[in-house]
């Protein structure tokens, strides 16, 4: 973990699940990369994260696409020295096949997160702009595909 943000952000995803939003804190994801193009987050399949059918409890995956759509936006503000208001308006998600091992979320849409940002910046009003995140389990077969709905606006 040589990065300096993967490290101060791996510590704010961990503060946000203390204190601001539990269920993050319980499913304990893990911060593998962060960039300017990229998030990459891992949960782990536990006995936190599992559902009777021993695969991840969609929940959990839930959760997974929710912190990974949503760093960005946090990296980019904090990049622009800026306080955002920050909630997601809409989901969808599509479930492929049942996820036995720990996941992997990646975002690559960076580049339209920063855009939304600035444009709310630009605007002083609340920008949405769907991204998506896919989920692969640790044999590299995607397990679901979501796309969240971000919404910024700057403090």
């Amino acid at each position: 973990m040589s990065n300096p943000n993967l490290k101060k952000y791996t510590m704010m995803l961990r503060l946000m699940g203390i204190f601001k939003i539990p269920m993050i804190g319980y499913v304990s994801p893990r911060l593998v990369q962060i960039d300017d193009e990229q998030v990459i987050v891992r949960i782990r399949l536990r006995r936190r994260t599992k559902n009777h059918l021993k695969s991840m409890y969609f929940g959990a995956l839930a959760v997974g696409a929710d912190v990974t759509a949503g760093l960005h936006a946090f990296y980019f503000c904090d990049e622009l020295n800026v306080r955002p208001s920050f909630a997601f308006k809409g989901m969808k998600a599509e479930f492929l096949k049942r996820a036995e091992t720990d996941v992997e979320f990646t975002c690559d849409e960076g580049a339209i997160v920063r855009e939304q940002v600035l444009k709310a910046i630009q605007t002083n009003e609340r920008q949405n702009h769907w991204v998506k995140v896919k989920a692969k389990d640790l044999n590299g077969e995607v397990v679901a595909l979501f796309e969240m709905e971000i919404s910024v606006k700057i403090k």
